[in-house]
């Protein structure tokens, strides 16, 4: 294997025709250079979605109310209709599988609603109940969340997101107990806060107010009226089964009827997450066919080129066979070969494949993290697996690229071999 004399024989057989090697060893790097990029890419994109989703509940589901598509119990289609605070309270005690059960409300985020002194602003204004975060987790930057006693007693507090602290405060300037008005009204702020995940929930929760629940109730004459409830499945129950069974309760309670699709708007994380579980295995199959399938063009270019060499090579092989070599011989001969040239090549595929995905992590690394200018990629690379994977494809295949072309070769008769012009 590491007999020098043949392997100075092997480096001046693929040097006879440079650039006939080196277009046949270019199929090979191509071909490893772009499965690695593949791989790399479609690492990355997992990572950034999955990353982006931050410690989202994916057990959980939201339900809004839209208006209804079928007649039912003597109300006409068309009919609109909303959840109550009765609503939140039944699904509490009656729905034993759901797990967290959070109603919130939304409020007109047109014109300037948001004004502290001489700013002002427009930013989207939310209800919340303090378990809200159990779904949709937040970073609290300054001071705190709302809590019980916020909803108990009805408090005119707020928590912001860090875009109101931006446009409605100066650098450095004292936000924790200050006041702003929001849609006439004053809340001291007690909280400040930023986004885990990049999920939007009726708007980014860094241009994001949040009240009290109860508190934007009454400020808003929304008396009874829940807009959103945001919802999660217990330990051992699927989100799918939980929202199945709260859909047809409240329909029920609110006579719609059961076929109707269109009174209860809905988004479930759980077939979310799963439907991007399925694309991620989906995009691994694929780069593995197409990486797999450039490699494999660029290995029947290595045998194709291989027999023309032994074409050329025929004397010689006969000469080979004359004084002694056995066929045995000849072909690790031929074999090595074609497995130096694949494996050099892949190597080379394989070290520059990695060399893009480094500068191009570095890249991402130094792009803006605010949420306009979110690029849904991160750390792009290739595990340990994948390269050890790619190393004994490219060994594989150089053995295999020889192998045709090393039993022609010891067909062929000594003397035929020295006769051949």
């Amino acid at each position: 294997m590491f007999d020098l004399d043949r392997w100075n024989e092997i480096i001046s057989t693929l040097k006879k025709n440079k650039l006939r090697s080196l277009l046949t060893a270019f199929g090979v790097f191509w071909g490893i250079f772009m499965l690695i990029i593949m791989a790399g890419a479609g690492k990355g994109l997992e990572k950034g979605i999955t990353d982006g989703v931050g410690q989202v509940a994916t057990n959980s589901f939201f339900m809004w109310t839209e208006s209804t598509s079928e007649p039912y119990k003597g109300f006409r289609r068309g009919r609109y209709w909303e959840y109550d605070n009765e609503d939140v309270i039944f699904i509490k005690s009656s729905i034993g599988e759901a797990d967290v059960v959070a109603p919130r409300l939304f409020g007109w985020r047109g014109g300037n609603n948001t004004v502290r002194g001489d700013k002002t602003a427009s930013f989207y204004i939310k209800g919340d109940y303090p378990e809200w975060t159990k779904i949709d987790p937040v970073d609290i930057i300054e001071g705190r969340w709302l809590n019980e006693v916020d909803i108990l007693q009805k408090r005119k507090v707020c928590v912001v997101g860090e875009n109101v602290q931006e446009e409605m405060f100066k650098p450095g300037e004292k936000i924790i107990g200050e006041y702003i008005r929001v849609n006439g009204v004053y809340y001291q702020i007690v909280g400040l806060i930023k986004p885990i995940s990049t999920i939007n929930i009726n708007g980014r929760t860094e241009e994001s107010i949040f009240l009290p629940f109860t508190t934007m109730q009454v400020a808003y004459n929304y008396g009874n009226s829940v807009h959103m409830l945001g919802i999660t499945a217990k330990k051992g129950y699927s989100a799918t089964f939980v929202e199945d069974k709260v859909i047809a309760s409240l329909k029920e309670r609110h006579a719609i009827a059961p076929i109707d699709v269109q009174a209860v708007g809905h988004i479930n994380l759980e077939k979310q997450f799963k439907m991007f579980s399925t694309l991620f295995i989906g995009i691994q199959v694929l780069t593995w066919i197409v990486g797999i399938g450039t490699l494999l063009a660029g290995v029947i270019g290595v045998s194709n080129i291989m027999l023309v060499i032994i074409k050329e090579r025929t004397q010689e092989i006969g000469v080979m066979r004359a004084i002694g070599a056995t066929p045995r011989k000849v072909i690790s001969q031929i074999i090595m070969e074609s497995t130096f040239l694949t494996t050099l090549a892949g190597y080379l595929g394989l070290v520059s494949g990695i060399f893009i995905l480094e500068i191009l992590n570095k890249i991402l690394a130094m792009a803006p993290k605010d949420g306009d200018s979110q690029i849904f990629i991160k750390e792009p690379g290739v595990n340990l697996g994948i390269a050890v994977a790619c190393l004994l494809i490219l060994i594989i295949s150089g053995a295999i690229a020889g192998y045709l072309p090393a039993k022609r070769a010891v067909e062929i008769k000594p003397i035929d071999a020295l006769r051949a012009e």
